[in-house]
């Protein structure tokens, strides 16, 4: 064997260890984790700590992603790479299982130099703010969660890093928590995206029971699959797709989302997440050229949030707000160019976009000292027309329609579901009403009686076993008294362990698992 051959036959090996490029941002943010809660991260001293235990992982994981690229240009790298089962939904197993081929190989290698870039600026962007910790946590648990989108070689572990990513994203909206501005956008950008959840859960339901697999590279593309089953299982996913890249109707998130910093703005909203939808239908182009009328579907949608997204930046007065608007148009120029099955022209354009949109949201906060030149008027051809320009200064309205069909239905649903347990199940079941709670301290205190004809049957159980235990345990009860004495504090340990939260939790994910 030459020295070559051995030299790229010691990187195909590198492939057995892929899972540790999305498990080290995960170790970093558990590290951050520990520290946070042992006060140990506070203050300017613990800062450089914090940030290089985020950037190291994210450099360990560029370092690994270039390995298994030259491994890949040289042929000794499988496309495909399978480590142990995690878990099994009826018969279909899934297996902790990652593609390598040429998707997803530059794909997370860009998410990776891009995180490590975002982590470094904001070690001295974010100096000597309270929530630093917090926001390097959050950094590194998004970073896990879109290597896991771009590396996942099934559906659900592709989900697993979905959910990820979303969740450290609302996390970070709601950075500032004690203002109520960025805490309602971090629910209404969570409520929204729970519509996407759905979508992906429902194409991983569909592919369970229509095919059998849960693998991207054996979804059938081969045009094996009827049509109303390829038809449903593609809908799911583009659902999924459309909410993650803003697309229209599901376009006013995005703006929203801008009240995190705006480091967590450029690799969410501006560069990566953004274009996770686009990776989707990328991945899944084998399925949706099965189903043209989706496909016409996407193009009108793109085309639509292109025209939209494009009006709106117009008239923009702040640079985020432009920035945000404009991602959103080519984004849209994405999902046009997937409706007309050039897939390989969408992904390039996504990872072009990325790297420019990542450099021009960093840049973002010099940009008054740098520009010398007053910003640029509306264009004559819209300021002329009142009503177009109007429409685009209000973004065509689509946010509060999408806050009164969306945010507002969820509250009262919550606020309905509430009064319903308070009104109806608490007095069927003889729970307290609050009106019936004494004063605390109150020397009218007494015991709380049972409501309803459950409540009556509980409470007369109650004062019968009183009377037994007055009897049995309280005055002595002889040798059987004594033994159920006995009983009785073993029982009241055994309660007072229970209560505990620590296993109060376990016997809810043991209920699950037994569930499952």
């Amino acid at each position: 064997m030459s020295g070559l051959d051995a030299f790229f036959a010691a990187l195909a090996a590198s492939a057995s260890i892929l899972w540790l490029v999305p498990l080290l941002p995960l170790l970093a943010a558990a590290l951050i984790a520990i520290r946070l809660l042992l006060r140990r991260g506070c203050g300017d001293a613990g800062e450089p700590i914090t940030a290089g235990i985020a950037s190291a992982a994210a450099l360990g994981a560029l370092l690994l992603l270039l390995v298994l690229d030259l491994a890949a240009l040289g042929g000794a790298l499988p496309e495909r790479v399978a480590f142990a089962e995690w878990l099994r939904i009826g018969a279909v197993p899934v297996r902790l299982s990652f593609v390598l081929d040429a998707y997803s190989l530059p794909s997370a290698t860009l998410v990776a130099l891009i995180a490590w870039v975002a982590l470094r600026f904001s070690a001295t962007y974010l100096h000597r703010e309270i929530g630093f910790q917090r926001f390097f946590l959050g950094m590194c648990l998004f970073l896990a969660g879109m290597l896991l989108i771009v590396l996942a070689g099934n559906a659900v572990l592709t989900f697993s890093g979905w959910e990820l990513a979303g969740i450290s994203s609302w996390l970070l909206i709601g950075y500032t928590w004690e203002r109520p501005v960025a805490t309602g956008n971090a629910l209404f950008v969570f409520l929204t995206n729970r519509v996407g959840d759905a979508g992906f859960m429902l194409g991983i339901g569909l592919a369970v029971w229509s095919v059998g697999t849960l693998e991207w590279a054996w979804l059938p593309g081969d045009g094996s699959l009827g049509k109303v089953s390829a038809r449903l299982l593609a809908a799911g996913f583009v659902l999924a797709a459309m909410v993650k890249s803003a697309q229209l109707p599901f376009t006013p998130w995005i703006a929203r989302a801008l009240e995190g910093p705006t480091p967590s703005s450029a690799v969410f909203y501006g560069s990566l997440m953004v274009h996770a939808g686009v990776y989707l239908l990328c991945r899944l182009q084998g399925l949706l050229l099965q189903v043209p009328d989706l496909l016409a579907l996407l193009a009108v949608v793109g085309l639509a949030t292109a025209v939209y997204g494009s009006l709106c930046a117009l008239v923009q007065s702040d640079v985020k707000s432009a920035l945000v608007l404009s991602t959103v148009t080519q984004v849209g120029l994405m999902f046009l160019c997937c409706g007309l099955g050039l897939f390989w022209l969408a992904a390039g354009y996504s990872g072009l976009h990325a790297a420019w949109r990542a450099y021009q949201f960093l840049l973002a906060p010099a940009y008054m000292h740098l520009v010398r030149r007053p910003a640029r008027p509306v264009p004559p051809w819209l300021a002329t027309q009142r009503w177009w320009y109007t429409a685009a200064l209000q973004r065509f309205w689509i946010e509060p329609l999408a806050s009164s069909l969306l945010a507002r239905p969820t509250l009262a649903l919550g606020r309905d579901v509430r009064a319903l347990d308070e009104r109806f199940i608490d007095p069927l079941v003889g729970a307290p009403r609050d009106d019936e709670h004494p004063a605390l301290g109150d020397p009218g205190d007494e015991l709380i009686r049972g409501h309803g004809l459950a409540g009556r049957v509980l409470f007369n159980c109650a004062n019968r076993l009183q009377r037994l235990e007055n009897r049995l345990l309280l005055s002595g009860g002889g040798a059987l008294g004594k033994h159920l004495q006995r009983a009785a504090h073993y029982a009241d340990a055994i309660e007072s362990l229970l209560e505990q939260p620590r296993y109060l939790m376990l016997m809810v994910m043991a209920t699950f698992v037994v569930i499952l």
